[in-house]
């Protein structure tokens, strides 16, 4: 399994991008810099809470030839796919709430490592992502969020 090295490198630049978090520049993105913050670590929480309550017995091999594309070049298009609604953010964003997030998102990530190589979680997309997937799966859509902001804040 690849080392979550990487996504802790990614939750450090998501912490020091939350005092930006009301930053909004349409031109790249309809929503806030929070709102990509949010729904990032709103993702990481929820696959590591589903890969922790799955039952590995029942994992299927049916990651997806569009999963295999992604996650062979590296990167997701932008625009393409629509968020399922548990990993939406509120309305109303607050710094305390992604402060919280991020904190529990510290603790989650080492829990990866102790789990079944195939505890898992559905993607909508990609079929089941097991445990030596989900590092790389967790990188690239954080990754592909911080891109966003980082064009938010560039413009």
């Amino acid at each position: 399994m690849p080392s979550n090295k990487a996504l802790t490198n990614y939750i450090s630049q998501i912490e020091s991008l939350i005092p930006k978090y009301e930053f909004i520049n349409p031109k790249v993105s309809k929503s806030s810099i929070g709102w990509h913050l949010d729904h990032s670590l709103k993702v990481i929480n929820s696959v590591i809470a589903t890969l922790e309550k799955s039952n590995p017995e029942e994992y299927q091999n049916n990651f997806s030839f569009l999963g295999k594309v992604f996650f062979t070049v590296g990167f997701f298009p932008r625009g393409r796919a629509r968020a399922p609604k548990y990993v939406l953010p509120p309305e109303h964003i607050t710094k305390a709430d992604l402060l919280a997030q991020l904190e529990t998102t510290k603790t989650n990530i080492d829990v990866i490592k102790k789990l079944d190589r195939n505890a898992y979680f559905k993607h909508p997309m990609f079929g089941h992502i097991n445990t030596k997937r989900v590092n790389r799966f967790l990188m690239l859509h954080t990754n592909h969020h911080l891109k966003i902001i980082r064009d938010i804040l560039k413009k």
